[in-house]
């Protein structure tokens, strides 16, 4: 145990960046803003995994490089003022991550002790992996395979005297829950503690997205163009406050820190390598002026399982986007398709989908028609058919647009269809991405076939996109291995540290009386249909994203007393029909109502993941954003 082991707190962990190619300025804003104790940035998100390996394959760095662009900027400061630096920055190379860091060291004239953990790269696997959702096993080529480490190893690294520390891939909250383990000396049965460093960690690992970057209500966010990045002032009880350096732009609030802690979850028990976390024991507390504190959290044993993130190279890809303009929308969106497939046999690919997307007056904004035919599955496209003129429930082809949930500004209406029609006037996206294995099938062949039509096609034609060659595209393959199977290891000045698997041991103190029963949702006794028709962001606001193939939706009401109306009125089957996009896709929905809110995971509806979707939306960002748009009978 190390002299830091047992204080009292608080310690300042900063977040500088929430994925790779966040603002480079942050670091030396979160250093030279205001006393931090630690600074931590989050490089890795699942796409980053497939971007590093094409990078790799390229002969370039599997590292994130502006890291050291970062490091170059705060180093010497850090070391002065004693702040560590934890960054999973070291994606498929961490050794090799923190070799650079060391040599940037030397040529500032600085000495540093650079630390790295390993023990994540689970290549070459002993067995072809098996998808944690389906059970399907993977045939193709891994070209990556990580599991997700804990806080442990960083904790060790530490412990050992390390000024930085540069891990590969770690959960996101592994960069708040290792400094805590180092700082208070928490041990695996600290649960509670372990429990709330995790939830810290998830508020702030996406850098302003906790200070009112992407809020629902941003027009009560002060100064967004210079918003400031988040800290969690971090307790030995594991309790937390959310803050930001004073006189930066932002806000946070108990809406902004509620936005976040929905972000990219999925059942309330949040499940981790050090800890489970109890999402629906959390507290929230406005303090002061952006300052939220945050209590309650318990926490359970984690899985004797680590997820794992593969990634394979699923094949090539091109897109074509075209714009229709005025009357008849989808009528011209079937001439365009009929005139490209003359060209170029539809059939000739292995996937084809097509997306037709309204903009603007008439044409509305709603859902995008036919996202069903995202070519998520093997060979297929989900509902939709890639050798017919069928691209999911909604056919351009036709000018049936289907469940396509086109004109959702209008509100719900019989049948669960809007007012306004791809076939009204307007403007629409026209978006064609054909997939296949060969780059030549999906290259030239097919954008050239697009321009050919430029002259022969629907009235108003014009393209937002050159004819191009195909791009290579990667699939994210989640799995698990069982977690004593997983050695990580620590080097730091020449030394080499093995930290075997823990097993969580006795549970500690309070935690004794036993997990908290699952939250009671408060009934609601007034009638649903009641109320006048407004938008649902008037009272509620969403956070959506992706986790692998699935799309999460969080959504909550800030007024207490709109929390019963909205259990009662969101369910599964009411979000089908306000967001019909989500078609028949499984949907699990988890009641939250410590935060008044609900979370929804519509599986599959990004098919094989972010870098594999050939949606506009590829990532489900707006997901909650169209749902917000939609009116609804809102009681007073």
């Amino acid at each position: 145990m190390t002299a830091e082991a047992g204080r009292p707190g608080p310690m300042r962990v900063a977040n500088c960046g929430g994925f790779y190619g966040d603002r480079l300025s942050a670091a030396r804003e979160m250093v030279e803003g205001g006393p931090i104790d630690v600074l931590t940035g989050d490089w890795l998100a699942e796409l980053t995994m497939s971007i590093l390996a094409g990078n790799r394959l390229k002969g370039r760095p599997g590292y994130a490089r502006t890291f050291l662009t970062q490091m170059e900027q705060v180093l010497g400061t850090c070391l002065d003022r004693g702040i560590r630096v934890v960054a999973n920055a070291g994606g498929l190379d961490p050794a090799g991550c923190a070799e650079a860091v060391s040599a940037l060291a030397g040529r500032l004239g600085l000495r540093a002790a650079v630390a790295h953990v390993t023990g994540d790269d689970l290549m070459p696997l002993a067995a072809p992996p098996v998808h944690a959702d389906t059970g399907e096993t993977l045939r193709a080529t891994p070209l990556t395979a990580n599991a997700y480490l804990g806080g442990r190893p960083i904790a060790v690294a530490l412990e050992h005297g390390a000024d930085v520390v540069v891990t590969g891939r770690v959960t996101d909250a592994a960069l708040v829950t290792g400094p805590g383990m180092w700082w208070f000396g928490w041990g695996p049965g600290d649960l509670d503690p372990l429990a709330g460093s995790v939830v810290a960690g998830h508020v702030i690992e996406c850098g302003c997205q906790a200070t009112g970057g992407n809020y629902a209500f941003f027009e009560e966010v002060p100064d967004l163009a210079h918003c400031g990045f988040p800290i969690a002032e971090l307790y030995a009880d594991g309790s937390s406050v959310i803050t930001k350096h004073p006189g930066t732009g932002g806000l946070v609030s108990i809406g902004t820190v509620t936005a976040q802690l929905l972000y990219e979850i999925a059942a309330p028990r949040y499940l981790g390598p050090d800890v489970t976390a109890r999402f629906d024991t959390i507290r929230l507390e406005q303090q002061g002026p952006d300052r939220v504190r945050i209590t309650g959290v318990r926490g359970e044993p984690p899985p004797d399982t680590l997820k794992v993130a593969v990634t394979y190279l699923g094949g090539h890809r091109n897109t074509m986007t075209l714009v229709l303009t005025g009357l008849d929308l989808a009528a011209k969106a079937r001439i365009a398709q009929e005139a490209i497939w003359a060209r170029v046999p539809r059939e000739s690919f292995e996937q084809v989908h097509v997306e037709l997307t309204p903009l603007g007056a008439g044409g509305g904004s709603g859902s995008p028609s036919g996202p069903e035919a995202s070519g998520a599955g093997t060979g297929g496209a989900g509902t939709g058919d890639p050798g017919t003129g069928d691209p999911g429930t909604g056919d351009p082809g036709t000018g049936d647009p289907g469940t396509g949930g086109y004109g959702a500004l209008s509100g719900p209406q019989e049948g669960g269809t809007g007012t306004n029609s791809v076939g009204a006037a307007g403007t629409a996206l026209l978006r064609i991405t054909v997939m296949d294995p060969d780059p030549r099938t999906a290259g030239r062949a097919f954008s050239s076939a697009v321009v050919e039509t430029g002259l022969a096609s629907y009235p108003g034609f014009y393209g937002l996109t050159p004819p191009g060659d195909a791009s290579p595209y990667g699939v994210f393959w989640p799995s698990s291995v069982e977690a004593r199977a997983v050695l990580p290891v620590v080097a730091v000045d020449g030394l080499r540290v093995e930290v075997p698997y823990a097993p969580p041991g006795p549970v500690l103190g309070e935690q004794a009386g036993g997990p908290p029963g699952d939250a009671v949702v408060p009934p609601y006794a007034g009638d649903l249909p009641a109320g006048v028709v407004r938008p649902l962001g008037t009272v509620a606001g969403a956070r959506s994203g992706d986790k692998g193939g699935d799309a999460n939706l969080g959504v909550w009401v800030r007024d207490p007393a709109h929390y019963p109306w909205l259990a009662a009125f969101l369910t599964v089957d009411r979000l089908r029909e306000l967001l019909p996009e989500v078609g028949g896709l499984p949907i699990d929905r988890f009641a939250l109502p410590n935060l008044h809110a609900l979370n929804f995971v519509v599986h599959g509806l990004l098919g094989r993941g972010v870098a594999a979707s050939p949606l506009l939306d590829a990532q489900a960002k707006a997901l909650g954003e169209r749902l917000r748009a939609v009116c609804v009978p809102i009681p007073s």
